[in-house]
This record gives C-alpha cells, structure tokens and sequence, in this order.
C-alpha cells in the first residue's frame, strides 16, 4: 500500500509515492504549464507514473498548493499563482485522477511532513514557516494540521510586520493589496529589496558573513524582523517548536540568533522555545500532502 503526494509549485509539479514508513518508492518532477487544462493533464501524468514506478495505486491523492480553499464555495482563493483563483480546483483534480482528493496549502503540508517525521516529530505543537520567494506558515497540534473555522490559520505571511519603526511604517505594498505584510520584510524577497543593490539573498548574506557594513545591516534588520514576527506567534500559540523552510532557512545564523531576538518581545519571564531547520527540505511539501491521507484512503 502507497501513499501519494502531489507538489502543485508555481514553475514545477512534483507527484511522489510513498511507503507506510515515509520513504520514497517513486518521485517524478514536470514544469508547471501554467495553463490551468494542461497543468491537471501534468499532474495525472505524473501520478500515473509515479505509481507505475511504485507498483501501486493510492485510494486517493494528497495535492500541495498555493493559497486556500473557500469554505464558502470550494474554490481556490488567495495564491499567488493567482490564475488558479476562482477555480474549482479539487474538484477538477478529483475528475481527472478519478479519485478522492485532499487539498492543502503547500506550507500546511510542509508542517505537517515535518510535525509527522521531521523536525518536531518530538512535539506536540508545531509551528512551520516557508521564508523563500514569499512567506507562509502552517500549525499543526498533535499531528493534525490546524485549518481554521475560515482556512486561513497558519496565514501568517499575510499579517503586518509588529512593532514597527517610523522607517517600517506603513511598508511596501503587497501582492494581496495590502502595505507591509510580513511577506513583503522577512521573505528572500524582502531581503533583497531591503538590501538593495541588485543582489540576491544568497549574495547578501555571503557579503555579511565577509564583513561587508551594509549586508550586514541588513542581515540584521532581517533577523529583527523575522523575530518580531514570530513572537506574536508564540504569544498566541506558544509552539513547543518553531520551523523553518525555504531559501532563507538555509541561513544558518537564522538557528543561534533568532532565541536571544524573539524572547525580548514574548509576554513571559522564560523563552526556551527551539528554532530548527526543516530535516526533509524541499521534501517536506511532497511528503505532506501524501501524509493529507492515511494509507487506507479513508477519512
């Protein structure tokens, strides 16, 4: 028996079978046609070989995606792959696969490959961030991803940066509409513009680490804010650990440094919450949505 995921990324489509313990039988990657007919034509190609290759057939299939589902009308809002808005997505998926299908947002299915077998495998309470090109975060308590009464929980991208300066205020705009979501500040992008100069996080970051003044202010600036921001969620949600995926958690300063900068905006006398690396990388979205299921394909 075979689980399988489905990575729905914005220039790539990766499907993945896996066993009952989590490893990999099969694992296939296709360019995302961004045509809305063409990219589901992709993802069951994809499956169907996958499965082919695991000598298997999951009941149902497990899709990461950007943005959420609407519990108002079932249809996919909020990503930034913004021609998959409005549309029926499950659904559609559900006809061409022709079976049952669980959605997810990417960076829920990150959390929970993680919360499953990863880097909070140990905890009860996990909170996962994807800091990459954008910025999202998905919680997961005693290896259930947390939804919301809306869908939108784990949204934490989408909240403006706390505690801000009169230089932070009121931010850059945002691709949502809004002016200074924590996308916009503590995403590789946002490094890249805070820095300025053309280069890319990456490049900065090796520039600060050279003793260059102005990437490492700005390395600075960064870490103060991914801090600022994660502190509002430990002050709501108190995770037993915080989670890092995406480019920038390849930063390994992000681990020694990050501790010492949330704790001074925590309400508590004694801030022992741990920041860890994601262990399954850019794994974690394919493994969590096969996890979206159990083996069995039932609820």
């Amino acid at each position: 028996m075979i689980r399988i995921g489905v990575d729905f990324g914005g220039t790539k489509i990766e499907a993945a079978a896996l066993d009952a313990d989590g490893r990999f039988l099969a694992r296939l990657r296709a360019p995302n046609p961004r045509d809305y007919d063409a990219a589901l034509r992709t993802v069951a190609n994809l499956v169907a070989d996958a499965e082919q290759e695991a000598g298997g057939r999951a009941a149902a299939v497990g899709v990461g995606m950007p943005g959420s589902i609407s519990p108002a009308n079932g249809l996919i809002r909020n990503a930034n792959s913004t021609w998959l808005n409005g549309r029926s997505f499950g659904a559609d998926l559900e006809q061409v696969l022709g079976r049952p299908v669980r959605l997810a947002n990417d960076a829920n299915c990150m959390a929970l490959s993680e919360a499953t077998d990863g880097a909070g495998a140990d905890s009860a309470v996990v909170f996962a961030v994807i800091i990459g090109t954008g910025c999202g975060g998905g919680l997961v308590v005693d290896r259930q991803l947390v939804n919301g009464r809306n869908g939108v929980a784990g949204e934490w991208g989408h909240t403006p940066l706390p505690w801000p300066s009169d230089l932070e205020h009121p931010g850059p705009t945002c691709w949502c509409g809004r002016r200074g979501c924590l996308e916009t500040w503590i995403s590789g992008t946002g490094l890249e513009r805070d820095h300025g100069g053309g280069l890319a996080a990456h490049e900065t970051v090796a520039q600060a680490r050279s003793g260059d003044a102005d990437a490492s202010a700005a390395l600075d600036r960064y870490v103060d804010r991914l801090a600022r921001g994660l502190a509002v969620v430990c002050d709501i949600v108190d995770p037993d650990v915080i989670v890092l995926a995406g480019g920038m958690s390849n930063v390994d300063e992000l681990y020694s440094r990050l501790p010492s900068a949330i704790a001074p905006h925590v309400f508590t006398d004694a801030f022992t919450t741990p920041v860890r690396k994601a262990v399954h990388g850019d794994s974690s979205g394919v493994r969590g949505a096969a996890w979206l299921w159990p083996l069995e394909g039932s609820a």
